[in-house]
């Protein structure tokens, strides 16, 4: 957002609500909804709890929802298009729009998709976001690494028939039982 002190205007309702919905308290507190959210979809998982308390954990997860729905849509007034100009943005707003399509009849399936949102973490914690920033820039390393790996596995699995292929046939008999068993 553009600093509305050096321009002399008075910040307008865009700005403020960009800078209150980018605020630090604000974003913690939706961190905090996210995990939360995770530990009740966790719930969710099992029977006893579903029994005893599904009806809570349902309105619990749409109360989740809709703060969740409620930051996107102060962020897509605030931001206008800018909003879809970040990468983190644009996977926000497709793990929340996955959680709003009905979950009924051949589109239940996407109800597992809803722990996706614990996700949006990464867009949250900055030393999360470097991370995974990093890790992308060393993926085409990390097909050198798999080569690398791969070679090992292949010496020793041979190592591995030579010397107790017939001592023990199942797990070293033949070079593809003796990857297996490395594996």
């Amino acid at each position: 957002m553009e600093d509305p002190v050096s321009t002399g205007a008075p910040p307008t309702l865009r700005e403020r609500l960009g800078n209150w919905i980018e605020s630090p308290p604000v974003q913690n507190l939706i961190i905090a909804v996210i995990i939360f959210n995770a530990i009740t979809l966790g719930l969710e998982t099992s029977a006893v709890v579903q029994e005893h308390a599904g009806g809570l954990l349902l309105r619990v997860e749409q109360v989740v929802l809709a703060i969740f729905v409620v930051e996107i849509g102060i962020k897509l007034y605030a931001f206008r298009l800018r909003f879809f100009r970040s990468g983190w943005n644009n996977f926000d707003f497709v793990i929340v729009a996955i959680a709003l399509i009905p979950a009924s009849g051949p589109l239940a399936i996407l109800r597992a998709f809803r722990i996706l949102r614990i996700l949006r973490l990464v867009t949250k914690i900055t030393r999360l976001r470097h991370l995974v920033e990093s890790l992308i820039r060393a993926l085409p390393s990390i097909g050198w690494i798999v080569v690398l790996m791969l070679m090992v596995f292949y010496i020793f699995a041979v190592m591995g028939t030579k010397l107790f292929g017939e001592q023990f046939p199942a797990y070293f008999g033949h070079l593809g039982a003796s990857l297996y068993s490395l594996f």
